[in-house]
């Protein structure tokens, strides 16, 4: 096989991030916005020794599944993969690849719940990162950092389109260098906007200690007349992929944003960790609760707890909520949000679980339950060991990645923790993501 060959293939499976696979040759062919039962043409743009990579040209057989996208932008653009199947063939793909995970990876064989659907397939974000770059405002191409240039996502809210296109007014007026990640110059790197009930957040990710006409912007997006609370400069002068720098500076606003969860309400900040789909994130936190299973008697630590919005969500179950996160600001977030809550029986402390959980379960801080709740790479093995000695009865974890979420599983099963319930939640439709919330017991 060599690049550029063209083979008829049977798709017969789908990896992880929502490309089809099928054989040519008696190799593995991945072949993204395909689908399983298709039959269709691809041309070989990339050949390893054990797969190649194809990209597809016809479809010669199409999927009952299969579906016009409803976005211009979707065979270009990264942010989306499954915008060609439908709601029902998506909930599959997402059910299929948490249970292999878990069988495959995990060595775990019980039953996976259906997977909890959304009610919408489109305008649910309340966060979007869009990259600057010569080439204009969207989301990088498949696979790459090209930036697309888009007028709008139909995952964002329709008011982003509005924003962004001001921002693209304000730069050429004012000639405001876009950034160019190669030799990491240029002033604008990102555009970050979040929304919630207060009002939106618009946060301009500068690679200059100083945003150049400052004020203008300032000016052009209040004249949008639309809910802008907040605008705020983040400086990153890094030469990195991290989208947001340590430092913010408020050019007009409070400097964050407010929301609710259920009865629970939170103050944003722009380097805060918060879910994207708010009725989902609902649906999952009241999973967490019920795995839980809390009478109001058990210490609860929640680690990774971000600006605190699982704990303080399901505080009023729990004796007491001990909270670890290692963002500074994002402990000071959580303390604020206790207040704002009016919740008096938790605590936050700033660093690695591994370093403060002995002092803590030496106060007699022990937990009765453990909330995980870590970044896509999952949790790091000195991590589960500190777990493990404190002795919960039960841990709910949640994960964004099955494949991490499968081998912390058996990593605690080996420790003495069974696994007794996963429940998949469709937190990002239309992309190949899923999020999973997992219960063990000791």
């Amino acid at each position: 096989m060599q690049k550029n060959d063209i083979f008829e293939i049977e798709i017969t499976g789908m990896t992880d991030d929502g490309s089809g696979v099928g054989r040519a040759e008696g190799i593995a062919v991945f072949v993204p916005y395909t689908i399983v039962g298709e039959v269709v043409r691809a041309i070989i743009i990339k050949v390893n020794k054990s797969f190649a990579v194809g990209k597809l040209l016809d479809i010669i057989k199409p999927s009952e599944h299969r579906i016009k996208s409803d976005c211009d932008y979707f065979y270009k653009c990264g942010g989306c993969q499954l915008r060609h199947m439908d709601y029902e063939a998506e909930l599959d793909f997402k059910y299929n690849n948490v249970k292999e995970c878990i069988s495959r990876i995990g060595g775990i064989n019980i039953p996976i719940s259906p997977v909890v659907c959304a009610d919408h397939r489109s305008r649910y974000r309340n966060k979007v990162q869009l990259p600057v770059s010569e080439k204009g405002i969207g989301f990088y191409r498949r696979n790459s950092h090209d930036v697309i240039d888009m007028e709008d996502c139909l995952l964002q809210n329709e008011y982003v389109a509005d924003i962004i296109n001001t921002i693209r007014v304000w730069m050429r007026k004012f000639n405001i260098e876009p950034y160019n990640e190669k030799e990491n110059s240029g002033v604008l790197r990102h555009v970050y906007i979040r929304s919630g009930k207060s009002g939106i957040m618009v946060s301009l990710v500068s690679n200059t200690g100083n945003l150049p006409h400052a004020d203008d912007i300032v000016s052009m997006l209040r004249d949008l007349n639309l809910s802008i609370t907040s605008i705020v400069c983040n400086i990153n002068t890094q030469s990195t992929n991290v989208v947001l720098g340590k430092e913010n500076r408020v050019l007009w606003g409070d400097g964050y944003i407010r929301d609710n969860i259920g009865d629970a309400e939170f103050k944003i900040s722009p380097n805060s960790f918060y879910q994207v789909n708010n009725s989902q994130t609902q649906r999952l936190y009241e999973i967490v609760r019920r795995m839980a299973n809390l009478t109001g008697k058990e210490i609860v630590w929640d680690i990774y707890c971000g600006i605190g919005t699982i704990g303080q969500y399901i505080a009023k179950d729990a004796q007491k909520i001990i909270g670890i996160e290692i963002v500074p600001q994002a402990v000071e977030d959580a303390r604020k949000n206790a207040e704002l809550n009016k919740i008096s029986n938790s605590e936050y402390h700033c660093g690695l679980a591994e370093k403060i959980a002995p002092k803590l379960a030496g106060n007699a801080d022990a937990p009765d339950v453990v909330i995980l709740d870590p970044p896509r790479k999952g949790c790091e093995e000195v991590l589960i060991d500190t777990v493990v000695k404190l002795k919960p009865k039960r841990i709910v974890y949640v994960s964004c990645k099955p494949s991490t979420l499968a081998r912390d599983l058996k990593y605690l099963e080996g420790k003495g923790y069974k696994t007794c319930e996963i429940v998949p939640v469709d937190m990002f439709p239309g992309t190949c993501h899923v999020e999973t919330v997992a219960l063990l017991i000791k």
